[in-house]
């Protein structure tokens, strides 16, 4: 789905982010020609996993991609310092339909294994299971609740609203891969980036790191500018299922990721390629622009 925008003569940015309240919230004053000085954007509408198969393929200026694969594409894009989503208590979950599973040898359905959140419960399992689980299984994110209720997998890996509605599923929360994290590191846990073709030039770059925190700074100024667009695109969210996840994954590092978004990036991407699970990381290949 693409809205076209022409604030501007010169050609659109291409850019894609998820329909997801955060991503609305955080993009609706650029999108909608409200960040004087800003590019012009043709945005296209697509779910993470979508997003992260387009910056491998090189495809599109500008995308909202998940952490886990920046080592796979930062040849060719650079992380913005800004406009993605980082926090704290806003980790993924193992659900199970047993409270206190073993997950020894058990199946697991994931959302994507180029994730954030399978890094995470990987590393997790690393520490905390110790035969190791069994098979993992990709499944779309809305089918992963109902599979383990129905006892297709035995456990699944779920993100965002899921934290607030997996118990009217009658699932339990056999661990919390945020916490786990948080408790191991002290760093917030890296979910979303933000990356821009190299290509661009520096200067444009800058230009497109300023947008996006004034951007995110007009929402926060105004939220009420936001709701139409973010309500628009939800996917049939209760309102304040959306305002909790704005408050979830909109925050400080949003506006300016700082020394402790870094390290948390570093750290996360650093502790995955050890376990083998991504690429190691260049040493300037976080550097900005």
């Amino acid at each position: 789905m693409n809205t076209h925008m022409s604030a501007q003569a010169e050609q659109p940015l291409q850019i894609a982010y998820s329909p997801c309240p955060n991503d609305t919230f955080v993009f609706d004053a650029w999108a909608h020609g409200r960040v004087p000085g800003a590019p012009a954007l043709d945005v296209t509408f697509a779910d993470i996993d979508i997003t992260n198969g387009m910056a491998e393929r090189g495809e599109f200026d500008v995308l909202k991609v998940s952490y886990a694969v920046l080592p796979y594409v930062l040849d060719e894009y650079a992380l913005l310092p800004c406009g993605g989503a980082l926090g704290r208590g806003c980790g993924p979950l193992v659900l199970t339909r047993e409270a206190g599973a073993d997950l020894t040898g058990r199946t697991v359905a994931v959302p994507s294994e180029r994730s954030t959140a399978y890094l995470l419960f990987r590393l997790w399992a690393a520490d905390t299971v110790p035969g190791g689980v069994g098979e993992v299984v990709v499944m779309p994110f809305h089918e992963i609740m109902p599979a383990v209720r129905d006892g297709k997998v035995d456990a699944g890996l779920v993100i965002h609203e899921a934290r607030f509605t997996y118990r009217n599923y009658g699932l339990h929360k056999l661990a919390d891969m945020g916490e786990h994290w948080e408790a191991t590191t002290g760093l917030p846990i890296p979910l979303g980036a933000i990356i821009a073709k190299r290509s661009l030039g520096a200067r444009t770059l800058e230009l497109l790191a300023r947008a996006a925190r004034t951007s995110v700074r007009a929402a926060w100024d105004d939220p009420e500018a936001s709701r139409a667009y973010v309500l628009e695109h939800a996917q049939e969210m209760d309102p304040k299922v959306a305002d909790q996840h704005i408050g979830l994954y909109v925050n400080e590092f949003t506006a300016d990721l700082g020394e402790d978004g870094y390290a948390a990036v570093r750290g996360l991407l650093t502790r995955a390629a050890a376990e083998g699970l991504v690429p190691p990381l260049g040493p300037n290949a976080l550097d900005f622009p």
